[in-house]
């Protein structure tokens, strides 16, 4: 059955004719797919698709995403990202199922606020687990979010007026005013892997991304699950960090924006 796919004119100049006319055909297109902007399920069958073709130095990996995330188009990559990426998708297919096998597993939830700091709004995202998270291996009698994430560079937070310093290789990836993931480096320090990735892209306010493309630079504040919880408003958000890094229970980092 023919397909609902995009191929844009310069996918079907790197892949050619003959390629391009099989998948629009149906033959070596699939029906099912995970989005690769937004992670989520798609079906070429039942909605527009696009085709995005990531191209490196050496490799090139055709890839699927729902028309109204992404147009079909030419990605250029350096061949480690390309490597890196392939890495991370694996990875995170590899948690989905985890996810999937094991429901009581912590999950991160993220929210986006802004937050006022010698008088300059920054933009800010909260990370919260669902439940308490163990370190593998360990028997999962305490929460160890706060050591793992100081492993990992972040450092504690003792008072909300100081900007934390920079994580080295982590950063957080905004595209058409979405946020979509934040990354971290990849295996042995080659390219980078999804820390977090929305099931979804989560819409961010105008002011948060304008204070983002401002500064180039995102907040990320971290906290055990019960810390922080939903709150409606970002000076009830801010109470609630206070709280938490009073209580020795947050740790932050900032990392560069990527996207826009």
């Amino acid at each position: 059955m023919p397909r609902m796919l995009d191929v844009s004119e310069d996918v079907r100049a790197e892949i050619g004719d003959e390629e391009a006319d099989r998948l629009l055909a149906g033959d070596n297109a699939p029906g099912s797919y995970d989005c690769t902007s937004c992670r989520t399920p798609g079906d070429s069958e039942q909605e527009r698709t696009s085709t995005v073709l990531f191209v490196g130095e050496e490799t090139a990996v055709l890839a699927f995403a729902h028309a109204t995330c992404i147009p079909s188009q030419v990605v250029r990559v350096a061949e480690d990202q390309l490597q890196g990426a392939v890495a991370s998708i694996t990875a995170a297919d590899a948690a989905d199922a985890l996810t999937a096998s094991h429901p009581e597993q912590a999950v991160l939830g993220v929210t986006s606020g802004l937050v006022l700091i010698d008088g300059e709004l920054h933009p800010a995202l909260v990370v919260e687990p669902t439940a308490p998270v163990a370190r593998p291996g360990s028997g999962g009698l305490t929460d160890e979010f706060l050591p793992l994430l100081a492993d990992q560079g972040f450092q504690p937070v003792a008072d909300l007026n100081t900007r934390p310093a920079t994580l080295p290789g982590w950063s957080v990836l905004v595209a058409m005013g979405q946020l979509h993931s934040v990354l971290q480096p990849g295996a042995g320090g080659i390219g980078q892997a999804a820390w977090w990735q929305a099931h979804q892209p989560l819409q961010v306010t105008e002011g948060w991304r304008a204070a983002a493309n401002k500064s180039h630079t995102v907040l990320v504040f971290a906290a055990p699950v019960g810390s922080i919880g939903q709150q409606p408003r970002e000076d009830l958000l801010r109470d609630a960090l206070e709280k938490a890094a009073v209580n020795g229970r947050l740790v932050a980092a900032a990392m560069p924006l990527a996207g826009t």
